[in-house]
């Protein structure tokens, strides 16, 4: 049976993620607490007395909606690694000032904001769920992701079940906006020449030939791709001895328009020639460089 815990920040994505996992034929439980996994699981497997028919793929929902319940959660895995029941962790996150403007636009109420404000329920959130995180097998950052890329994302997770080798996820961003949270590796490629400087070439992207034209034109960028695929050629082998299933790489620029893009794509071009299951996601690459550009009012 393939079972998936899905959990994360509210506000993050859970409800679309388990109606993306519903559509693709699991069976999914809502805001269980923790204790009951194992015999759910148990339930659903088989494995019991209750005459309850076995479920091929199984997705229970797990988040701080269960309040102090969520402190069981450990003591439910370890039961889970007992039993010899394998599963995987998927958790939702996104950025505070995202959750903030999310809850504000949606007008929903957070678990937490009976006792606190939204801000510090985040937070509260954030801490509660700290240890589960570490605990995740893939963690999304849906800060700048549109419905249609967490679809890609989940998809990823599906393949991962069926073919049990690694995936690799590539995300471009601009620095400027922030760091994304879930990288195993994270790249800055701002010392390559920067196109934004160029008229001609300032509103186009790292997809558009003459931005890979400008950016081969320097020695230091084709060294660069040279050293980057040598070291993931030695890496990757290794993760997948320790276990890995997927490798988050963050590729970052200043704005996430121009250099980060190009190499982006250049080491998934690379990672697809080494047989390796890839997908590029381009964060910050429809934000104008002009505007962003802009000094502030108060510089």
């Amino acid at each position: 049976m393939d079972v998936i815990i899905l959990t994360g920040m509210s506000g993050a994505g859970k409800s679309q993620a388990a109606a993306y996992f519903e559509d693709h034929d699991y069976f999914c439980i809502d805001n269980l607490p923790p204790v009951f996994l194992p015999n759910i699981i148990d339930t659903f497997s088989g494995n019991g007395e209750t005459g309850v028919p076995a479920v091929d793929k199984l997705c229970i929902v797990v988040d701080v909606r269960s309040r102090n319940l969520l402190e069981g959660f450990d003591a439910a895995m370890r039961r889970l690694d007992d039993l010899g029941c394998s599963y995987r962790i998927v958790f939702l996150e996104a950025s505070d000032n995202v959750l903030v403007s999310r809850y504000r636009q949606t007008r929903r109420k957070h678990p937490l904001t009976e006792e606190m404000s939204l801000v510090d329920a985040i937070a509260a959130e954030r801490n509660m769920l700290h240890g589960i995180r570490g605990r995740a097998t893939s963690i999304i950052d849906t800060t700048m992701m549109p419905l249609s890329s967490l679809r890609k994302e989940l998809r990823v997770v599906l393949d991962e079940a069926e073919n049990q080798g690694l995936s690799v996820y590539i995300q471009s961003f601009g620095f400027m906006y922030g760091i994304p949270s879930d990288c195993d590796d994270v790249f800055d490629v701002r010392f390559l020449p920067n196109p934004f400087w160029v008229e001609r070439l300032q509103m186009l992207c790292g997809k558009d030939k003459p931005i890979e034209e400008y950016l081969m034109g320097f020695d230091e960028t084709k060294v660069f791709i040279s050293k980057l695929s040598d070291m993931f050629s030695f890496m990757i082998p290794f993760y997948i001895r320790e276990g890995k299933s997927r490798l988050n790489i963050g590729v970052g620029c200043t704005g996430g328009r121009h250099r980060s893009v190009f190499i982006a794509e250049e080491l998934g071009r690379i990672l697809e020639e080494y047989g390796y299951k890839t997908i590029v996601h381009h964060r910050d690459i429809d934000r104008d460089p002009r505007y962003e550009s802009k000094p502030s009012g108060n510089s």
